[in-house]
């Protein structure tokens, strides 16, 4: 009879891209202006469509939406990514690990079906054009944005459970 392995792992050694000191700042450099620009571009396409009252339609919500679930997305790798550049001890822990799994699940998860959500908005636009403003009324918008929101936790949800098993 063959015994099982019973250990349990409780953190996890980051490898970084390199060890040159040189590359490592250059990469750290070239990662940050990447994720500054990132997250400038996407909140400010927020603040901006939360700003001007013109674009309060459902196809800008719908990218709005879109454009916080990406700056979610990069909030939950990238600083991680940075620190780990200097550090000296790149350790995580297997508890930070999950959580950074499920923000970077749930963002993902939640941009696929925001994607889904924009490409009916647009084929109510395009099919029904004079019934659009009923089929696509604030009610309803809102509706698809929480819908979207709960089914991306749902499926993270079960997805992290899956896993875990």
């Amino acid at each position: 009879m063959r015994e099982n392995n019973k250990s349990l792992i409780t953190e996890f050694i980051l490898v970084g891209f390199t060890d040159q000191q040189n590359l490592k700042t250059l990469l750290f450099l070239v990662f940050f202006a990447i994720y500054l620009i990132t997250m400038v571009g996407n909140l400010g396409l927020v603040v901006l469509i939360y700003m001007e009252r013109r674009l309060h339609t459902p196809m800008y919500i719908f990218l709005g939406n879109l454009a916080l679930m990406d700056s979610c997305c990069s909030c939950a790798i990238t600083p991680k990514m940075l620190q780990n550049f200097f550090s000296v001890d790149r350790k995580m822990s297997l508890y930070e690990c999950m959580a950074q799994f499920y923000f970077f699940s749930l963002a993902e998860t939640a941009d696929c079906f925001f994607l889904a959500t924009m490409a009916y908005d647009r084929y109510v636009a395009i099919c029904n054009p004079l019934q659009y403003h009923t089929m696509m009324s604030k009610k309803i918008c809102l509706q698809m944005i929480t819908g979207t929101y709960i089914a991306g936790n749902l499926h993270t949800l079960i997805r992290r459970n899956y896993i875990l098993e």
